[in-house]
């Protein structure tokens, strides 16, 4: 019903940023959020933001450095990540959140982004 295509990823060192776009076709967006996944780790919830944008949330790992976004007229949603550090080198996913559930439970995924931070 809707399909979601990130962009932005890239390499970057230490201390600098990125920010990541996520593209959505096919319908308005509902609640949207971002997950990451490292090799050899399983996926992790990043940042969410509700339909309304008017609630985030992040992972403790990312507080303070990482802001979601979205700009509903545009469809998109947008994660600016400042301070990168190696740790945060993952694959990242946009995701659609169809119930109200938790945010480690999206309905809809991308095919992700790579992003690679160098100490």
């Amino acid at each position: 019903q809707v399909q979601l295509v990130e962009s932005g990823g890239g390499l970057v060192q230490a201390g600098g940023s990125l920010r990541l776009s996520c593209a959505a076709s096919g319908r308005p967006l509902s609640s949207m959020g971002w997950f990451r996944q490292a090799p050899g780790k399983e996926r992790e919830f990043v940042a969410g933001i509700l339909q309304s944008g008017d609630l985030t949330a992040y992972a403790d790992s990312v507080k303070g450095r990482f802001t979601i976004s979205r700009d509903s007229a545009k469809n998109t949603v947008t994660l600016q990540m400042n301070s990168l550090k190696p740790e945060d080198t993952a694959t990242y996913y946009c995701v659609e959140y169809i119930d109200h559930g938790t945010w480690g439970t999206p309905g809809s995924w991308g095919q992700g982004t790579q992003v690679t931070v160098s100490s």
